[in-house]
């Protein structure tokens, strides 16, 4: 057990701001020897985890885009989730963009995403890329249907960057926005993930527990101009809701 948790710990130190490694920098990172860092890597290299990027210096490797794929084919919420995100589109506005997420490690991360045929401002939520989860309804949203000791935990342990954004974010305020979100059953954001875009969020359930959200994003004229003409947030929450059904 030990071997496998070093092992996963070499892969988690390749980020998008640090994506190559040396064997030696690896050992002094994780605490092991130069020569055990050689045998993870060796190991890791030969089942495509990572891979040679030049003499001595290593990075992901091609089995993650194996992986991906198999991800994108195999997985029951993205494929239940896509007809109906699609629709959503066909719906309402061909500039949007119709984001899936999910929580996962402090943070969302988008897992599926359609977008709008017409010209428009891409939306900041890409397949794989982690997003703060204290900011934007596609968070948010997840965020007010966690359990309430789940959410005291998150608090104190972000408290800083919390209050950093506000400080009238105490626990109380910060509980009370949320159980406002949790009441309404959808969250509606403008400019806190990308300036000048809205988003609109609904949470997607399986059983009791929360597991997703489905996020409709917009640039903000468009927007307005929407939400003038129809029930946006009921689209969303309809949106949601069959995609429950489905899963």
């Amino acid at each position: 057990m030990a071997t496998e948790n070093k092992t996963l710990a070499v892969i988690e130190l390749f980020t998008e701001n640090r994506p190559v490694w040396t064997a030696d920098e690896v050992a002094c990172e994780i605490g092991i020897s130069i020569s055990t860092s050689y045998r993870y890597i060796k190991e890791l290299c030969a089942s495509g985890f990572l891979d040679s990027v030049r003499p001595g210096s290593f990075a992901l490797g091609p089995a993650f885009i194996q992986y991906d794929y198999r991800m994108r084919r195999n997985d029951t919420l993205i494929q239940h989730a896509a007809p109906h995100m699609r629709q959503l589109i066909e719906d309402t506005d061909p500039r949007s963009d119709i984001v899936l997420s999910r929580l996962f490690n402090n943070c969302v991360l988008c897992i599926h995403q359609e977008n709008g045929p017409e010209a428009h401002e891409p939306t900041r939520y890409v397949r794989g890329v982690a997003m703060p989860l204290f900011v934007g309804a596609t968070s948010r949203v997840i965020l007010a249907h966690l359990p309430d000791r789940t959410l005291k935990r998150l608090y104190l342990d972000n408290e800083a960057e919390i209050r950093a954004r506000s400080q009238e974010q105490t626990w109380k305020a910060f509980k009370q926005d949320l159980r406002t979100i949790r009441k309404d059953g959808y969250c509606l954001t403008v400019s806190e993930v990308s300036k000048g875009q809205a988003g609109l969020a609904a949470p997607i359930f399986r059983g009791e527990s929360v597991v997703g959200s489905v996020s409709f994003v917009a640039g903000e004229a468009s927007f307005e101009n929407l939400r003038a003409h129809m029930d946006l947030v009921a689209r969303v929450k309809s949106c949601a809701a069959k995609i429950e059904a489905s899963i």
